[in-house]
């Protein structure tokens, strides 16, 4: 079972480093609007604020097979950042 903490960082390294490659992404295109790479920002943190909620909640009955959920949801959540990020 992951703990929460470990999965806190997981979190946050992954939406982090999706948030990073955005803004890479605006220096090295200077010329190109960053509105595209700012709504991937957004949308990066408004995933790391709701997974970070569900993280912390305290009424679970079977954590493990919460925070399993948790982390597919990651998973999928970061596979479609990176997309976008890839289309620019």
């Amino acid at each position: 079972m992951a703990s929460k903490r470990l999965l806190k960082r997981d979190v946050n390294y992954v939406l982090g480093d999706i948030i990073d490659a955005a803004y890479l992404h605006q220096m090295a295109n200077p010329k190109e609007s960053a509105e595209k790479s700012d709504a991937i920002v957004d949308e990066a943190i408004l995933a790391f604020d709701e997974l970070i909620v569900k993280i912390n909640r305290r009424d679970i009955v079977d954590k493990k097979q919460h925070f399993k959920g948790i982390q597919k949801e990651l998973e999928e959540k970061a596979t479609v950042l990176v997309n976008k990020i890839n289309d620019l």
